[in-house]
C-alpha cells in the first residue's frame, strides 16, 4: 500500500511542469560549478587551505551570478509592469527567485569544502565534482522530459543528451578560460 502511494505521489510530482525559472538557474548552476572547479584547480595546488578557498570563491560567485541574473530580470520586465507601486519588494522578489542557481552549486562548494577539511583527498576533487555536475544536468533534463510527458525511456534519452551537451558546454568554457 505503501510503495502504491509512494508511486503515486511520485508519478504526480513528475508530471508537474518545469518551471523555467528553476531549470534554468540548476542547470545554469551545474555549469558554473563545472566551469569554476575547472578554472580554479588548473594549477594543480592539492591543498587543504586551496580547496577551502576554491569553496569559498565558488559560493561567492554562484551568489553574485544569482544577484546579476535577477537584477537583470528585474529591468527586463520593468516595461510589464502595471502599478507603480511596491517596484523595491518586486525586485527584491524577483531577485530571491534565482535561488536555485545557489543550491545548484552547493554539491560541489561542499566537495571543496570537505577536502578543506580533511573528508578525503583534495587531489581529485574536480573530477569528482565534473561527475556529480554532469549527473545534475542528466536529471534536469529527465526531470523537464518527464514533466513535458515523456515516457522514461525517450527521458533518459533526453537527459543523457542533455548531460552530454552539458560535457560539451562545461569543456568548451575550461579552454576559453
Amino acid at each position: 500500500m505503501h510503495a502504491q502511494t509512494l508511486r503515486a505521489g511520485l508519478g504526480r510530482l513528475l508530471r508537474r511542469p518545469a518551471r523555467p525559472n528553476t531549470v534554468f538557474g540548476g542547470v545554469y548552476g551545474a555549469v558554473l560549478a563545472s566551469s569554476m572547479a575547472a578554472a580554479l584547480t588548473q594549477h594543480g595546488e592539492t591543498a587543504r587551505s586551496d580547496r577551502l578557498y576554491d569553496a569559498a570563491w565558488l559560493l561567492i560567485t554562484a551568489t553574485v551570478s544569482a544577484v546579476a541574473h535577477g537584477y537583470a530580470r528585474v529591468i527586463a520586465e520593468r516595461g510589464e509592469e502595471q502599478s507603480g507601486h511596491g517596484h523595491g519588494r518586486t525586485a527584491l522578489r524577483v531577485m530571491l527567485t534565482e535561488w536555485p542557481l545557489v543550491l545548484a552549486t552547493l554539491p560541489t562548494v561542499g566537495l571543496f569544502a570537505g577536502a578543506g577539511w580533511g573528508w578525503w583527498p583534495s587531489g581529485g576533487i574536480k573530477s569528482v565534482a565534473f561527475a556529480v555536475n554532469i549527473v545534475q544536468l542528466m536529471g534536469w533534463g529527465l526531470f523537464t522530459a518527464l514533466s513535458a510527458g515523456r515516457r522514461w525511456g525517450s527521458a533518459l534519452v533526453i537527459g543523457a543528451g542533455d548531460a552530454l551537451v552539458g560535457v560539451f558546454v562545461v569543456v568548451a568554457n575550461a579552454f576559453v578560460k
